[in-house]
Formats: structure tokens, sequence, C-alpha cells
């Protein structure tokens, strides 16, 4: 039996749902991967969701070969699933523990950036004590200038974070980011071209067709990211060709830099000056119909059941 066959026989536990603010996207990720895995050949995959009693007991007694993470926000994206599977022994798609908690972390995903030679935005990261000081927003204002974006330090998919123009717009934000995480991260807003460029592979991981982002709106939020690509996905980005060679390149630094596997899909903006500055890594990126990443796999040649039987041969790699 070949390679591939082998592979096809795997039984494959997909792991959505959860219990963070991405659950709905995660089960419609979910929901594209099961046709996608089926579609290219896997003749067992079961698709569970996690917070359904007994899920643990489940996977403990499925005698499952992989299991394919389609989960996103907390306990799924952040290394807490990850570690469930390692105790379990069972390989799975995407990053380990420790990169998938740096990438969720923005804080210290930007100290590995910055390690890394990576540009980042100016910012500072805000405790609920901090921001219960009343002279903060004067001081933030005149640290990084005006507009600013606020967001949770650790939350994904756009929730919580507020682009802020005025100074007395600075509490309500930090409110809004504080009821979503622990610390709120306040950063100067970067301006020009917004792309996301998605990296794949392990140890000799490489970027894929750069997208650009064109909205309309004041930055890249849940409407739009939900809306269907061929409104907003402009492929590949129209950049200088040095631009778009430093930025993939960066890409794959950042990938490197934070540990990751499989895949990933780091978001930057690039400025008039043509540098990338980088705003985020995802490490399990969308996978729905309108999601990024398959998008840019298709115009690489890689259709969506490849790209999926792709990211389960990465996991067995590993």
């Amino acid at each position: 039996m070949g390679v591939t066959e082998n592979l096809l026989d795997c039984k494959v536990a997909l792991l959505t749902g959860g219990w963070s603010d991405e659950r709905e996207i995660a089960l419609a990720s979910a929901r594209g991967c099961l046709s996608a895995l089926q579609a290219a050949g896997f003749s067992h995959v079961d698709m569970m969701d996690v917070a359904e009693p007994g899920f643990v007991s489940r996977l403990e007694q499925g005698g499952y070969d992989v299991a394919f993470i389609a989960m996103h926000g907390i306990y799924g994206e952040d290394g807490c699933i990850q570690g469930l599977l390692e105790i379990m022994h069972i390989p799975y798609t995407f990053s380990g523990v420790l990169a998938s908690a740096r990438a969720t972390e923005k804080a210290v995903a930007k100290q590995a950036y910055v390690a890394a030679g990576i540009p980042v935005p100016a910012g500072r990261e805000v405790s609920a004590e901090q921001a219960a000081d009343p002279t903060l927003a004067e001081e933030l204002v005149a640290e990084l200038g005006l507009p600013l974006f606020v967001k949770p330090a650790s939350n994904g998919s756009s929730y919580g974070v507020t682009r802020v123009t005025e100074a007395d717009q600075l509490p309500g934000a930090l409110a809004l980011a504080l009821e979503k995480d622990t610390h709120a991260l306040v950063e100067e807003c970067v301006t020009g071209t917004e792309i996301t460029v998605p990296v794949l592979g392990n140890d000799d991981a490489q970027a894929l067709p750069i997208i650009e982002i064109d909205t309309g709106a004041e930055f890249y939020d849940l409407k739009v990211k939900y809306e269907p690509a061929s409104l907003h996905h402009v492929i590949p980005a129209r950049l200088p060709e040095a631009s778009y060679q430093r930025a993939q390149e960066l890409a794959v630094r950042a990938h490197q830099a934070l540990g990751c596997a499989g895949a990933s899909r780091s978001d930057f903006i690039v400025t008039a000056m043509g540098e990338p500055v980088i705003l985020e890594t995802n490490t399990i990126p969308g996978m729905t119909e309108t999601s990024l990443f398959p998008d840019s796999a298709r115009h690489a040649g890689i259709e969506f059941p490849e790209l999926c039987r792709r990211l389960v041969e990465l996991a067995l790699e590993r």
C-alpha cells in the first residue's frame, strides 16, 4: 500500500466548537474541513464538539491516528487543546503548545517578532488596574498619537477591537477589550495597504500568495471578515515586487520565530515606504469558504481537499 493510501486510511478526529467567542466560526470551519477531508479520500473522519459531555472519553476510546483542529480563540488556539492531545499522544494539525500560546498572547508574540527583526507597531499592554488611572488616556495619546487601536491582549477575529480617534474614546475602548481579557493592547495606527500572508509547512515552511484586504471599512472587522471573499480579497496583492517578497520573507520568519508548524497566517500593514509591519499571526487560520488561507492556497494551485490532506500529512510528519 502506498504512502497516500496509508495516509487516507488514517482515523481522523476533527475537533471543533468549544467555548470561545469564535465557536460558531470554528463550527463553520469544521464543516468545510469535513467535506474537504472526505473529498480528499479520507475514509474515517469524526467531527466532535469539544464542549459536549463525554468528549474526552470519546476521543480517548476512538483509536484516532490524528486530530484535525478546527477551533479558534481560547481553548483551541492558545495551546489548551494541544496540551490535551500531547498527553493523549495523538498527533494534531497546526502548531504545538508553546507556539500556540506565544502567538495568542499578542505582547509575547511582539517580543518574538522584535527579536527576529520583524517591524511591529509601537504599543503598550494595559492591565485593568492601569486602565482605571484617569491620566492614562492623555499619556497614551502623547506616547502613541491618534488614531489608536485597542484590542484584547489574547483574543482573535476582531472581537473587542476598537479604532480610537479621540482621547475620550479610550476608557470605553479599554473597558470593551478588558471584558474579553485581563489585559488590553494599545497600539499606534499604522496606515497603508492591509495584507495577509499564509505560510504552509513545518521546518521548510514557505509563503503562499499574498492577499490584499480591500474593505472600504476603517479596519478588517467582524462584518467584513465573513462577507464573500470576492468582495474584499485581492490576489495577488497589489504591491511593489520588493515589498511583496519582503512580506513573504517576514511571514516565514514570524512562523519560525513563534515555532509554528503546519500552517500560519500573518497580517501586515505595508506602509507608504513599502515596509511591511506585522500585526499578528494566526496559528489556526479560518477554514471556511470565505477564509483567507484556502483562498490563497487555491491561487497557488492547491485546492481545499489537497490543502487539508497536506495539513494531516504535516501533522504526522511532526
